[in-house]
């Protein structure tokens, strides 16, 4: 797959609007609590296996119910070194696309295990994130990260999610499958980070998702992230420079809250540049509002929207989403949800109807 082709985006848009969404960050918790991603994760970038504040606050804040206060506490360790997470997720999903036979039926989405060894406490962490299902067991995330946390920066090398925009749960969104920078596609290569106050800033040197299997090619990002207990501001700017040509992309996002609802917003400005038609442009977009109106419960409405070339009229691409969450008990979340995507007529892919329910556990 080569950023440089038309088939880069499009391949990754049909597979992530098949259904592919499952991850396991959820950034609009950080928005509601006024965190920042590294409060709840090992991973200062959000994502993955959960901290010890993450562990207790997946017990005791997010569920509608918590244990009995003699129940025993999870919190990830076993031992003073080793830490265990993981994530499974049962779906069942219903498509209907005019004038075809409907489709429905029960999947296993996803099911990781997160590991890390911490030999010096809060300095050294080896981590790794394993998919074992479905199909082949894939390493998502193996990767050394040294800090220094009185002075707020750390150093990280091996393969991770690239800091791009925000980490979100679902991995089809427009702003996260058109970009290629997902955690679905982990990166190898070194990763510089500074965390203070009030700031996150990342610089991270890869080979380029895109550029897997060729040998050759590399990619650069850099984000900066402001945080506030209202909200947060950040910016991020990518260059892939690949076989067949070069992809450099933007993205503005940020997140408020006000009261129990918090908002999300992400645009992305994505410059393709080497594949036979000549240069092109692209821009995606997403709008989210979480109203958390009950403990262990949250209601999600997005907009989202995608224009594959600015110089090709009436392509455009939308998709509406309203999901429902309850969390009944520590370690168990149902959701469930619709989607309407609208696209160009001729498609009738591209206007399909998708209704879900998902069993998610986790620890």
């Amino acid at each position: 797959m080569k950023i440089g082709g038309r088939s880069c985006c499009w391949v990754l848009l049909l597979w992530a609007l098949a259904g592919a969404q499952h991850a396991s960050a959820e950034p609009y918790l950080a928005v509601q609590q006024g965190y920042k991603c590294g409060q709840c994760h090992v991973n200062p970038t959000g994502g993955g296996l959960r901290n010890d504040f993450g562990a207790v606050f997946t017990q005791n804040v997010l569920p509608a119910h918590a244990f009995p206060g003699d129940a025993p506490a999870w919190t990830g360790k076993l031992g003073d070194v080793v830490r265990l997470g993981g994530d499974l997720r049962e779906t069942w999903t219903r498509i209907d696309v005019p004038d075809q036979d409907t489709q429905d039926g029960w999947d296993l989405q996803e099911l990781r295990v997160y590991g890390a060894l911490e030999p010096i406490r809060d300095r050294l962490y080896l981590v790794v994130d394993e998919a074992l299902a479905p199909g082949n067991a894939q390493t998502r995330e193996a990767y050394a990260r040294y800090a220094d946390p009185a002075r707020g920066w750390y150093a990280k090398a091996g393969r991770f999610y690239v800091p791009f925009g925000w980490r979100l749960e679902d991995d089809g969104a427009f702003v996260r499958a058109v970009s290629g920078i997902n955690m679905t596609a982990p990166d190898d290569g070194v990763e510089l980070g500074l965390e203070l106050s009030s700031w996150s800033l990342q610089l991270a040197l890869t080979n380029g998702a895109a550029n897997a299997g060729t040998g050759s090619g590399s990619q650069v990002v850099a984000q900066s992230v402001w945080t506030q207990t209202r909200g947060r501001l950040g910016l991020s700017a990518a260059y892939t420079d690949a076989e067949a040509g070069a992809r450099s992309m933007a993205a503005l996002f940020g997140g408020l809250r006000t009261g129990p609802v918090a908002w999300l917003g992400e645009v992305d400005y994505i410059r393709d540049e080497g594949f036979p038609e000549g240069t092109r442009t692209l821009t995606t977009a997403l709008a989210e509002m979480d109203w958390a109106w009950r403990k262990g419960h949250n209601l999600k409405l997005t907009a989202e929207y995608f224009d594959p070339d600015h110089d090709v009229d009436e392509d455009q691409k939308t998709r509406w989403s309203a999901v429902y969450e309850y969390t009944p008990m520590p370690f168990v979340q149902l959701r469930a949800g619709f989607r309407r995507h609208d696209g160009i007529p001729q498609n009738d892919f591209d206007n399909r109807d998708v209704a879900f329910f998902e069993v998610h556990g986790f620890f």
